[in-house]
């Protein structure tokens, strides 16, 4: 699997997302991945679930340093102090003495950038997180952090799928080098049933799925992170990247509509 090299981490361009998964079926479903191959895994404190991530590691017998971990801080806990709490918290509960990738869940109505990176900053120094980025930016809050502050992010971490452009944001992170990690890559499901996809699918003995988490994959700098519960579903994820689109399936892709954005956090994170 390729990889994205970013601040000093490798990154599988293919990961686990596991928002809304609980408990066992948490654990489960880490287990079943990491079991697959999948070497990137995907929570936040938001979740709920870091536990069953850790458990689900710790079953798998895979050693850490082959595992990329990423978990993310809630908007609410972005003062200085409470990062160091939520941070705290979050490894205790994966199990772990060190993540690998720790983000900026959301950005919030006033929050102190410069006071932020500068707490995020010091917990990679203390090598307890590998590498810092943020999630849900936008290219103005980029643009403070990453040129004001100039604070080392390895990611920005967006919905990202067919039916949604993110040309500008796209744009910005690849001027500066800065990966972008894909969430609901397969739309919330909405790309199953979706005609083109599934005719472009038909040609790759692939199903539309397949096809939309391709198109991601096949882009520079781009990694997706689709959350899979059952076995067979992380193995099909994991099978389209053997699935070869070519400029026809492209030009298909790009006359669908590109306006669904389907994640509505349900507070006002500071956006354009």
């Amino acid at each position: 699997m390729d990889h994205l090299h970013t601040q000093g981490i490798d990154m599988p361009k293919l990961g686990l997302g596991t928002f809304r998964l609980q408990g066992d079926a948490c654990r489960a479903a880490v287990e079943s991945a990491l079991g697959l191959g999948y070497r990137h895994i995907d929570t936040a404190e938001m979740y709920g679930n870091e536990d069953g991530v850790g458990a689900g590691i710790e079953a798998s017998g895979i050693a850490r340093k082959d595992i990329h971990v990423t978990t993310k801080v809630w908007h609410e806990n972005l003062a200085p102090d409470a990062i160091r709490r939520s941070f705290d918290a979050s490894l205790a509960k994966l199990r772990l003495d060190h993540v690998d990738l720790y983000l900026v869940h959301w950005p919030a109505k006033g929050m102190n950038l410069p006071a932020m990176f500068e707490t995020l900053m010091k917990l990679k120094q203390e090598g307890r997180t590998r590498a810092i980025g943020v999630a849900n930016f936008t290219v103005a809050l980029l643009k403070t952090v990453v040129e004001e502050i100039g604070a080392p992010i390895a990611c920005n971490q967006i919905e990202y799928h067919v039916f949604l452009d993110q040309t500008k944001v796209r744009s910005y992170l690849a001027s500066k080098s800065i990966p972008l990690v894909a969430y609901c890559p397969l739309a919330q499901g909405k790309v199953t049933d979706n005609k083109v996809l599934k005719t472009i699918g038909a040609r790759h003995n692939a199903s539309a799925a397949q096809v939309a988490l391709k198109w991601l994959l096949d882009q520079d700098g781009v990694a997706a992170i689709p959350k899979a519960s059952r076995a067979e579903s992380q193995q099909a994820n994991l099978d389209a990247l053997n699935v070869k689109l070519d400029d026809e399936d492209r030009k298909a892709i790009a006359g669908l509509p590109k306006d669904q954005r389907l994640v509505n956090p349900g507070f006002h994170p500071d956006w354009d």
